[in-house]
């Protein structure tokens, strides 16, 4: 069950959650003390069990007829185990939701509170924001941008024109990311009657917004403070990766997948820049 349950949680993305609140609460808090080692490792390890685990639950009928599914990229466990994920998912996360509640602010806590809900709003039923297409890429940015922008909140920072630069364009970011990965999906997504991005736009044109969204998160990294603008660039690599499947036909759409394997690698480089970049912007304050 273990075994499970770490791979139903994605360590593969795991630092795609914890980076982002980890890097805006040091910068913003100025500090490393038990607050940012709880919401390091609550974003780390409990929030990606729950977001992924709610998903593959929820999920597991159309995920079957998904080729992709079955692995890092997403568990399949049988519906034997679905109530001890979600019992695992309530026990991790309650805890550190308490003692984050209770060192918040107003504020934190209605971050947290949004994050929260976009994370179970996304597969729950009835709510099923991944079946609403743009609502769905939307929600999935959120599912990224609210780690940064809680630990801003929570680190006491005052919002400027760079910091809401900054936020946006990691949410344009999140959603092209989103929306290109909707791209590998079009097929198994129809086959079980789901809707999505990818499924209302075709391959084409989902590709080509993608493209769009990563280049004005670029645009809008220009306005952010020294060293920031440098981060622009980051978007070029993201940009040249999508665009190759601009011509790529819905019965074909799953050969995106090729892309979706170099993302999840590109993040990787993309975070040693952007740490370097940081640190720059830690030692000209």
């Amino acid at each position: 069950m273990l075994r499970e349950l770490f791979m139903t949680s994605r360590p593969i993305s795991w630092v795609n959650t914890a980076y982002p609140f980890a890097a805006a609460y040091l910068l913003s808090a100025g500090t490393i003390d038990w607050v940012f080692a709880v919401g390091t490792v609550f974003f780390l390890i409990p929030y990606n069990l729950a977001m992924y685990g709610i998903n593959d639950v929820f999920d597991y009928e159309s995920d079957l007829l998904n080729p992709r599914k079955g692995g890092a990229e997403g568990a399949l466990v049988d519906r034997a185990g679905h109530r001890k994920i979600i019992y695992a998912c309530v026990l991790v996360l309650l805890p550190f939701l308490v003692v984050l509640a209770m060192v918040g602010s107003l504020q934190a806590n209605v971050v947290l509170l949004v994050s929260m809900t976009a994370l179970v709003a996304y597969s729950a039923p009835h709510l099923r924001f991944k079946e609403r297409p743009f609502l769905d890429s939307a929600t999935s940015s959120t599912h990224f941008v609210s780690p940064l922008l809680y630990g801003l909140v929570l680190g006491g920072v005052h919002f400027n024109t760079a910091l809401v630069a900054l936020t946006s364009a990691f949410f344009f970011w999140g959603m092209a990311s989103h929306a290109f990965g909707a791209v590998q999906d079009i097929v198994p997504d129809r086959a079980a009657s789901l809707g999505s991005i990818g499924t209302v736009l075709g391959a084409r044109r989902t590709v080509i917004l993608a493209a769009m969204a990563y280049l004005l998160a670029g645009a809008l990294l220009l306005f952010t403070q020294w060293p920031g603008p440098l981060a622009a660039a980051l978007a070029l690599p993201y940009v040249f990766n999508v665009l190759p499947f601009a011509w790529l036909s819905d019965e074909h759409s799953g050969r995106a997948h090729t892309g979706w394997v170099r993302f999840l690698w590109l993040n990787y480089v993309t975070g040693f820049f952007i740490t370097m970049i940081l640190i720059g912007y830690a030692f000209t304050r």
